[in-house]
């Protein structure tokens, strides 16, 4: 890969070979069919391919494509099983890996940025990229003052990269989705495509990550590193070592599983009640364990990085969230259906069975029914395989169901998020961070009635 393809009528033959590509291998399984050969065996080598093309050009196109892929990737649990193999190990390759640009592209840049002495800013300044992005490729280094710095460099046209990549991905997004059981494709890509101009903007990723740095000194659970420099195409950060969330979902031990697991949960949803913003990336690839956490050296710390993509939720998440969930536990469908029509989920045009929408719901809230969960490919599995079925009644209601633009970009993350627990293996208290975190969860006493000296007066 020698430098970003900036070219639209380069990135857009590379994508729109893809389709292309799916159908003659299709058309190529079909022949080893007529041959003799497994269908099983056919089946699984087909399946491979396909997937090896398909992050391969996204990797390497970076810009939306690899954003799309990335988007994809933590979905990969609620693929069938024999599907899911093949994909795995491409789709991991994306979480926090990507062909580097050239040193010279990296040296331009720089010095555009921070002038032809940049290289005085730096005591050490390594070439080679620790990490390749969608947008962007960070480099390992340490500041004039000693600190030990991540330099994060924006690919030149990445702007036009991305939107055209997005552009070119709605056209075939049919194709694509069968990559995911239950999940349409179009609407992620033009959620996507509305926060292109947020990812772009350094600087509203600079503010949202040092709110965050902020909040999280010395939290016992949580690292954010801190912004030393920003300007239009750089990001200088400080450093963290630790071990890639995607090590952890291939390598790590089950007491490395849980504790990532658990303060991913409690990232999501205290994250948004103490800053008033969510992390709206959670791919594995942004996130490290670090030692350290309450109980000393043995315990672990989550390491939160790229802060590119956040919604602004001033309060942190809506009430409503955890109105719907308490009383979908509680088992108050009329209460539930009213409350989803007020938001806008339920359209006035229609009208549906509030104990059908009650049905619906209840298998997806199940970690929270309980005081810990271990969540799994097979139960994420199971719940696309339910809304998926065009037989089931689950599907032809959620059919039903709108899903409001205020709401998108929590559904993706806490979507995603859910994903990437699934891919852990993890054993959660999920209830416990919602008691905690997640306003209208816990309902509130009423102050007269549990206060006996209100009652007396």
């Amino acid at each position: 890969m020698s430098d970003l393809p900036r070219k639209a009528v380069t990135r857009t033959a590379k994508l729109a070979a893809l389709p292309l590509g799916f159908a003659g291998r299709a058309t190529w399984g079909l022949g080893k069919r007529i041959v003799g050969e497994s269908a099983d065996l056919v089946g699984r080598e087909l399946q491979q391919r396909t997937a090896e093309q398909l992050f391969k050009v996204l990797g390497e196109l970076k810009g939306g494509a690899m954003k799309f892929g990335q988007a994809l990737s933590v979905f990969e649990s609620a693929l069938p099983e024999e599907i899911a193999g093949p994909y795995r190990a491409a789709l991991t390759k994306l979480q926090d890996a990507a062909p580097p640009m050239p040193t010279r592209t990296v040296h331009k840049v720089l010095t555009e940025q921070l002038g032809q002495d940049w290289r005085e800013l730096f005591l050490e300044f390594e070439d080679k990229p620790s990490a390749a992005a969608s947008i962007g490729q960070v480099h390992h280094g340490v500041w004039h003052d000693g600190r030990e710095i991540a330099i994060k460099v924006q690919y030149p046209g990445a702007g036009e990269a991305l939107l055209s990549d997005l552009n070119q991905l709605s056209r075939f997004a049919r194709l694509l989705g069968p990559l995911i059981p239950g999940m349409d494709i179009k609407p992620l890509i033009a959620e996507l495509k509305d926060r292109v101009s947020e990812e772009l903007d350094y600087g509203l990723e600079a503010q949202a990550q040092q709110e965050h740095a902020e909040e999280f000194t010395d939290d016992p659970d949580f690292v954010v590193p801190a912004v030393v420099h920003q300007c239009d195409q750089v990001l200088i950060t400080e450093w963290i070592e630790g071990i890639p969330l995607s090590e952890i979902i291939t390598d790590g031990t089950e007491e490395q599983r849980d504790r990532a697991g658990q303060l991913l949960a409690r990232f999501l949803f205290s994250g948004p009640a103490r800053t008033g913003l969510l992390h709206a990336d959670p791919h594995p690839g942004n996130f490290r364990l670090l030692p350290g956490g309450p109980e000393g050296d043995d315990d672990w710390r989550l390491g939160v990085l790229d802060f590119g993509t956040v919604d602004r939720l001033a309060g942190g998440l809506p009430a409503p969230i955890g109105d719907s969930l308490r009383m979908t536990l509680d088992g108050e469908a009329e209460a539930v259906y009213d409350l989803l029509r007020i938001e806008g989920f339920v359209k006035e045009s229609v009208e549906l069975d509030p104990d059908a929408v009650l049905d619906y719901l209840l298998p997806i809230i199940e970690p929270a029914r309980v005081d810990e969960f271990t969540f799994t490919r097979g139960w994420m599995r199971s719940q696309a395989a339910r809304v998926a079925d065009i037989r089931s009644p689950a599907y032809q209601l959620g059919k039903q169901l709108n899903l409001p633009p205020a709401y998108l970009l929590i559904h993706r993350v806490t979507l995603s998020t859910i994903g990437v627990l699934c891919q852990l293996n993890a054993t959660v208290r999920l209830r416990e961070e919602l008691e905690e975190w997640l306003p209208g969860f816990v309902l509130e006493e009423d102050p007269e009635e549990g206060d006996p000296a209100a009652v007396e007066a």
